[in-house]
C-alpha cells in the first residue's frame, strides 16, 4: 500500500472519532482508571508485603508513575490519536520495538478488564447470602464466580458499544462516586479506630525489610493502580484540545489518586484490630476476602460495609468500562501500525466507536478470566507487563526530539533530557523489584507475541526489514539482560543472590542508563514517523487556514459595520 493511501485510510478512520472530551472528562477517565479495584484490595496486599511501610510504597509508586507519565504527556500532545500508547515506539524505532512495546502495553491493559470483574465478584463473596459465599474459595473464583464475572465483562462491553458521548457521561458520574466513597471510607475508619500501636508493634514499621517496600510497589497492585494514567493518552483521538487537556488530565489524576490511596492505607493500618494481628502472626497472614468491608463490620460501621459492597461493583465496573474503551483504541493503533487485520481499524461512523476492536478485547478478556481467576495473580502479571511497556516512553520522547526537532510539541518540558533517563532507571528498578521468577514469566509472555509480528514483517524484503531489526535490537537485549539480572539478583527479590544487596540496585540503575543511551541512538526516521510528520503538518496547515478564515470573517464584519455607519 502506498504512503498516500495509508495516510488517507488512517485519517479517514480517525475522522469518525468524536473530539468531545475536555480536561474534566479526561481527568475523570484517568482517575476512574486509577481508582478501580486497587483501592479495594491494594491497602491489604501492600501491608501484607511491606507492613506499615506500605505507605511509602504508594508514594514511591506515584513518583515513578508521574516521572514516566511526564514523558508520555509530550508524546501524547504531539500525536493526539486513538491508542496513543501503542504508537510511540513505532514512530521512534520502527516495527520491532514498536510492536514489543505495544504488545506489553496491550497485555497490561486488557488483562485489567477481567481483573476488575474478578474484584467485584470477590467482594460480593463476603455477602451473608449462601449463594454468594460460593463465588470465591479464598484463592480464586469458583465456576459460579467466573460465570458472574463473565456477565460483568459483557456489561462493560455494551456500555462502550453505543457511543463515546454515553461513555463520557457515564464515566464522569461514576468517577465522582468512586472518589467520594474512598474518601468517606478512609475518614470513617480513622474515626472508628486509630491504633498507632500497629505501626510499632507486630514487626515494626518495616517487618520484612526495605526490599519488601520496593516489591510492594511492583506487585501489590500499586503499579496496577497508577497505570490508569495511560487512559487519557489512549483517548487522545477524542480530546477537544489535547495540547492542554492531556498533560493536565494525566498529572491531576495521579496526584489526586496519591492522596486518596495514602489516606486509605493509613486508615487500613490503624483500623486492623491488634488482637487479630497477634493471633494470625502479623500483616502477611490477615487473609481478608473483602478487606475494607470486613474492617467496617468489625467496628460496627454496617452502613459503610453496605456502601463498600455497592461500590465494589461501581468502582471496578467503572474502571473496567474505561479499559474496555481504551483497549479498543489501542487495538486500532496496533492495526494502523500494520500488525492486525484491517477490520480492527474500523470505527463506526454513527457512534465513533471501534466496534470490531471491542469484540476482540472481549474475547481476550474471557481468556484471561479463565486462566487467572484471582485478583492477586492478575495484579502481579499486569504490574510487571505494565513496567515493560513503560520503558518506551523515556526512550521515544528523546529519540523524537533528535529525529524531528521541528515537529509541533504543545507540551515541551525543558527538563525532559534529565527526566527521561531518570524515568528509564525508575522503570528498570520496578521491573527488578517485581521478583524472580515473575519477571521471567512476564518477559516470556512478551516473546509469545512475536509470531504475530513475524507474520506481518518477515515477508518483507531484507533491505526493508533490516533497519527495523537493528533499531529494535536494544529492546530485545534489554528484556534478556533484565531477565538475567533478576535471576542472579538479591535473594530478597527472588534471585540467586549472586549480586550483593545494594549493589544489585546500582547494577540495575546502570543497566537502565546504558540501554537508554543505546535506545535513543538506535532511533531512525522510519516510514511510520514520516507519515506522522506529514499528518501533523497537514493538521497544522488546516488549523492555520481556519484561523485565517475566521480572521477574514471578522474583518469583513468590521468593514461592513463601518460601511453602514458611513451611509448613516
Amino acid at each position: 500500500m502506498s504512503t498516500t493511501q495509508t495516510q488517507s485510510a488512517e485519517q479517514g478512520s480517525h475522522s469518525n472519532y468524536r473530539r468531545s472530551l475536555g480536561t474534566i472528562a479526561l481527568t475523570a477517565t484517568g482517575l476512574g482508571s486509577i481508582i478501580g479495584s486497587g483501592w479495594l484490595f491494594g491497602a491489604e496486599r501492600a501491608a501484607a508485603i511491606a507492613g506499615p511501610a506500605a505507605i511509602l510504597a504508594w508514594v514511591i509508586g506515584a513518583a515513578v508513575a508521574l516521572t514516566i507519565a511526564l514523558t508520555y504527556t509530550e508524546l501524547g500532545s504531539m500525536f493526539p490519536k486513538a491508542g496513543g500508547m501503542v504508537r510511540y515506539g513505532q514512530y521512534s524505532h520502527g516495527s520491532l520495538a514498536g510492536y514489543l512495546a505495544a504488545w506489553a502495553n496491550w497485555i497490561a491493559i486488557v488483562s485489567v478488564i477481567p481483573g476488575e470483574a474478578t474484584a467485584s465478584v470477590q467482594y460480593m463473596s463476603s455477602w451473608s447470602f449462601g449463594w454468594t459465599q460460593g463465588l470465591y474459595d479464598g484463592k480464586e473464583l469458583t465456576g459460579s464466580g467466573v460465570a458472574l464475572a463473565s456477565l460483568l465483562l459483557i456489561f462493560y462491553f455494551f456500555l462502550n458499544w453505543f457511543a463515546i458521548s454515553l461513555f463520557a457521561k457515564t464515566n464522569t458520574a461514576i468517577t465522582v462516586f468512586k472518589v467520594v466513597v474512598p474518601v468517606l471510607t478512609a475518614s470513617a475508619l480513622m474515626l472508628a479506630h486509630f491504633d498507632t500501636g500497629n505501626i510499632k508493634d507486630h514487626g515494626g514499621f518495616t517487618p520484612n525489610g526495605w526490599s519488601a517496600v520496593f516489591t510492594a510497589v511492583a506487585v501489590s497492585g500499586i503499579v496496577w493502580a497508577y497505570n490508569g494514567f495511560q487512559s487519557p493518552l489512549n483517548m487522545a483521538g477524542e480530546a477537544r484540545n489535547p495540547g492542554k487537556s492531556l498533560p493536565k488530565a494525566v498529572i491531576y489524576s495521579i496526584l489526586i489518586a496519591l492522596v486518596i490511596y495514602v489516606a486509605l492505607q493509613v486508615a487500613f493500618l490503624m483500623a486492623v484490630p491488634g488482637g487479630k494481628l497477634e493471633s494470625v502472626g502479623g500483616w502477611a497472614h490477615l487473609g481478608y476476602n473483602s478487606p475494607l468491608a470486613d474492617l467496617a463490620v468489625a467496628w460496627g460501621l454496617n452502613w459503610l460495609a453496605l456502601l463498600l459492597y455497592a461500590d465494589a461493583f461501581v468502582s471496578p465496573s467503572g474502571t473496567g468500562m474505561i479499559y474496555a474503551a481504551t483497549t479498543s483504541r489501542m487495538i486500532h493503533g496496533v492495526q494502523e501500525n500494520g500488525h492486525l487485520p484491517k477490520i480492527f481499524g474500523r470505527v463506526d461512523k454513527k457512534t465513533g466507536v471501534p466496534r470490531p476492536a471491542l469484540v476482540l478485547n472481549l474475547f481476550i478478556a474471557f481468556l484471561f478470566l479463565a486462566v487467572f481467576r484471582g485478583w492477586g495473580s492478575l495484579a502481579e502479571i499486569v504490574s510487571v507487563a505494565t513496567v515493560i511497556s513503560y520503558i518506551t516512553g523515556p526512550v521515544a520522547v528523546m529519540s523524537l526530539r533528535r529525529l524531528s526537532p521541528d515537529l509541533k510539541r504543545p507540551v515541551k518540558l525543558r527538563a525532559m533530557p534529565y527526566i527521561a533517563p531518570v524515568a528509564m532507571v525508575f522503570g528498570s528498578l520496578v521491573l527488578y523489584w517485581g521478583r524472580w521468577p515473575l519477571t521471567g514469566k512476564v518477559i516470556l509472555i512478551m516473546a509469545v507475541g512475536l509470531p504475530v509480528w513475524a507474520w506481518y514483517e518477515l515477508r518483507k524484503p531484507w533491505a526493508e526489514l533490516k533497519p527495523h531489526l537493528k533499531a529494535g535490537a536494544w529492546m530485545v537485549a534489554y528484556l534478556l539482560v533484565m531477565a538475567c539480572v533478576s535471576y542472579m539478583g538479591g535473594k530478597e527479590f527472588g534471585g540467586k543472590g549472586y549480586l550483593p544487596p545494594g549493589w544489585d540496585i546500582v547494577v540495575v540503575a546502570v543497566i537502565g542508563l546504558l540501554f537508554y543511551v543505546w535506545g535513543v541512538r538506535s532511533s531512525w526516521r522510519n516510514p511510520s514517523l514520516i507519515e506522522a510528520e506529514a499528518e501533523s503538518l497537514a493538521a497544522a496547515e488546516a488549523e492555520a487556514a481556519e484561523e485565517r478564515a475566521a480572521a477574514g470573517g471578522k474583518a469583513g464584519d468590521v468593514s461592513g459595520v463601518k460601511s453602514e455607519a458611513g451611509k448613516a
